[in-house]
């Protein structure tokens, strides 16, 4: 395999500056790059034209033919392959089973994307969500039910962290995320750009099946366990509910986003 300038190595310390550069990144001490593990997350990392700086991968899952042929295909738009044994794999790893492969790519932009590249902007909106599971079940909801991006304010979980990305499994590498803003910046870029909010509220004003989600629009999501503050849900366009039968006092915030972007997208495949 040969690259560009490709650095081809054989680590045998866990002191390697890789290595520890590894850490840093999977820890997030380090923010201007990601880190991806596994073989199929490394895959649609490649498939979607992340820039890599490196992968690391174990002696023994370069044997089996699905990695030679990732690893032939990385090889031209990485800078460095590293090989290493199954033992220093694990001092890098994120998971208690090492998965064989570990990519660092640069972290993809988190700016403000442009809604007109979309006639009809469908937008999830993640406020104030700390579980990093959710959020990448949140993002890969998003993209199947076919929202053309995803915002996570300032008070959310890192939607590119290890946890985050393996929930997302690929979703976060393809979808349009802007990340960072305050929850105030959101509304009044959505009111700029003509983009209804919709706050999700147990106790909300509208059936979730009689939002007229075929209009632009951001669904707002807010934190596991009290949802978005009467505050909050003042400053949206309205206020949306999925009923409830039982006892129950909420769902889970990545069904509510299942129930909710999947009702946007049924009455959208009718425009």
């Amino acid at each position: 395999m040969k690259g560009g300038n490709l650095d081809q190595q054989t680590i045998t310390s866990r002191e390697n500056p890789l290595l520890q550069r590894a850490r840093a990144v999977r820890d997030g001490r380090e923010t201007d790059l990601i880190f991806v593990e596994g073989l199929r997350l490394c895959e649609e990392a490649l498939r979607s034209n992340l820039k890599v700086e490196a992968v690391i991968y174990s002696d023994e899952l370069a044997e089996k033919e699905r990695a030679k042929t990732f690893l032939a295909r990385v090889a031209p738009v990485t800078s460095r392959l590293a090989a290493v044994s199954e033992r220093l794999l694990g001092t890098i790893s994120y998971t208690k089973t090492p998965q064989g492969i570990v990519l660092l790519a640069t972290r993809p932009q988190a700016e403000q994307f442009d809604v007109s590249a979309s006639k009809n902007p469908l937008l999830v909106v993640m406020h104030r969500i700390n579980n990093p599971v959710n959020v990448g079940a949140i993002l890969r909801t998003a993209e199947a039910a076919g929202a053309t991006g995803a915002i996570a304010t300032s008070h959310t979980t890192d939607p590119f962290s290890p946890k985050s990305l393996r929930g997302a499994m690929g979703s976060a590498f393809r979808l349009p995320i802007w990340s960072g803003p305050s929850y105030e910046d959101v509304i009044n870029w959505c009111a700029q750009n003509e983009i209804h909010t919709i706050g999700a509220d147990a106790a909300g004003s509208t059936d979730y099946t009689a939002v007229a989600w075929s209009q632009s629009c951001a669904l707002i999501l807010g934190p596991e366990s009290a949802g978005l503050s009467e505050a909050e849900l003042k400053l949206t366009s309205q206020t949306v509910k999925v009923p409830m039968k039982g006892s129950v006092e909420s769902l889970n915030v990545a069904v509510t986003a299942g129930v909710l972007l999947y009702e946007a997208a049924r009455q959208r495949s009718f425009v």
